[in-house]
C-alpha cells in the first residue's frame, strides 16, 4: 500500500513498527528500538516519501501578488534612497498586507 507522510504521521508507534517489519531497507534496521519520530523518518526514507508537507494557495493568483510585491519593494527601496519616509512606510505596509493575503489563502 502506498502511504503519504500525513497518513504515517497519524499512525501510532505499533502500526509504524508493523510497516517497518515488512521493509528491507538500511534506514529501518533496529526499528524495534526507535521512538515514533525516528521511526517515522526511517519509514519515510525507506519508502521514498517526502517528509515536507506542501501547502497550496487557494482562491487567489499568487504569482500576480508576488509580482506586485516585487514592484512595491522597488518603490520602497527608491523611497529609502531618497529619504522619503512616508512613501517607504506606505510601501512597507502594503507589502505586509499582500504577504498576509497569501498566508491567509494557504491551505
Amino acid at each position: 500500500m502506498a502511504y503519504t507522510y500525513k497518513e504515517l504521521k497519524k499512525k501510532n508507534l505499533a502500526d509504524l513498527k508493523e510497516i517497518a517489519k515488512g521493509l528491507e531497507h538500511e534506514a529501518v534496521k533496529g526499528y524495534t528500538q526507535m521512538n515514533k519520530d525516528h521511526l517515522l523518518e526511517a519509514v519515510c526514507a525507506a519508502l521514498s516519501i517526502d517528509m515536507h508537507e506542501h501547502h497550496e494557495v487557494v482562491g487567489i493568483n499568487k504569482s500576480d501578488i508576488k509580482a506586485h510585491i516585487r514592484r512595491l519593494k522597488m518603490v520602497r527601496d527608491k523611497a529609502l534612497s531618497e529619504k522619503d519616509k512616508e512613501t517607504a512606510d506606505k510601501a512597507r505596509k502594503r507589502i505586509k498586507r499582500l504577504k498576509r493575503t497569501i498566508h491567509k489563502a494557504t491551505v
